[in-house]
């Protein structure tokens, strides 16, 4: 193509994104967040699938989204999607370039670590706003397990636990594979190997802490605690929010709604609502 030409065409375009910024009211250099606002709606990417987060429409993440958006003053447009192999695809389709299938981006993701090797790893996006610090865990019946300071003590006790999760691989591998046997790992989730520990078909669970509380979280007949294995992350990891790197004004707006939600007890409140308890990160 001549040069010409190609600097003809690139003129086009962005007489074009002019337009389009005009027709919506926007000036030429609109920001991330002049677009939120003269849309009327933040739209948030939230994972499928991830209860007590996100489930059919309900859970911890949608009920922060929706505070997140009236804090900004508009609505809440909710973008739903199953989490991919890795986190730098999701941040890719979800934060700051679109899935190829022709949705996204969303203008935040939620549920997103506050890692610093991933921080380093994406620099097209910016990850702030931990809001909950979540941990692999392990849930027994008192009655059957009174302690579990280490996982030899499981004995021959059968254990629920989701196969493809890190709580599943950690088992599986554990001690050289003495446990395989007595494991139950066809579930979807943490929540529903509480359930099987909560109707008695086995004697322990395990998953991410706030699935595990989510069901069982009250009922003096458990016991729930981070699970026993030297290869489990110590201290768990937090949670917290991504935007496009660009994206500063909405990121402190965003910050600071959360940091409102924490001061007045609504996080709080909205982590009790699903028998999750809540603790500042």
């Amino acid at each position: 193509m001549a040069r010409s030409q190609l600097m003809g065409r690139r003129t086009a375009l962005r007489a074009l994104a002019g337009a389009g910024a005009m027709a919506l009211g926007l000036p030429l250099a609109a920001t991330p967040m002049d677009k939120i606002t003269a849309r009327g709606s933040l739209v948030v990417g939230l994972y499928t699938e991830m209860p007590p987060f996100h489930d059919n429409g309900k859970g911890i993440d949608v009920e922060l989204a929706g505070a997140l958006a009236q804090a900004l003053g508009v609505k809440l447009s909710v973008l739903p999607f199953p989490a991919g192999e890795a986190m730098n695809d999701d941040l890719r389709n979800m934060v700051w370039r679109g899935h190829y299938l022709g949705y996204g981006p969303a203008d935040v993701l939620l549920h997103v670590p506050v890692d610093r090797p991933l921080m380093q790893e994406n620099p097209q996006v910016s990850i702030f706003g931990p809001y909950y610090r979540d941990r692999v865990a392990v849930a027994r019946r008192l009655d059957a397990l009174p302690t579990l300071e280490s996982l030899s003590q499981l004995g021959k006790a059968q254990v629920a636990v989701p196969g493809l999760s890190l709580a599943g691989w950690l088992l599986i591998g554990a001690d050289g594979g003495a446990y395989k046997e007595q494991l139950h790992t066809k579930l979807k989730d943490g929540v529903e190997a509480a359930k099987s520990l909560q109707r008695g078909e086995v004697q322990a669970a395990a998953g991410l802490m706030s699935e595990l509380q989510s069901v069982l979280r009250g009922d003096e007949r458990f016991a729930i605690e981070p699970l026993p294995s030297p290869r489990a992350p110590r201290e768990g990891w937090a949670v917290g929010m991504a935007v496009k790197k660009d994206a500063t004004e909405l990121s402190h707006a965003l910050q600071g709604a959360l940091n409102g939600l924490v001061k007045d007890g609504r996080l709080a409140a909205m982590f009790e609502r699903h028998n999750v308890a809540w603790r500042p990160v």
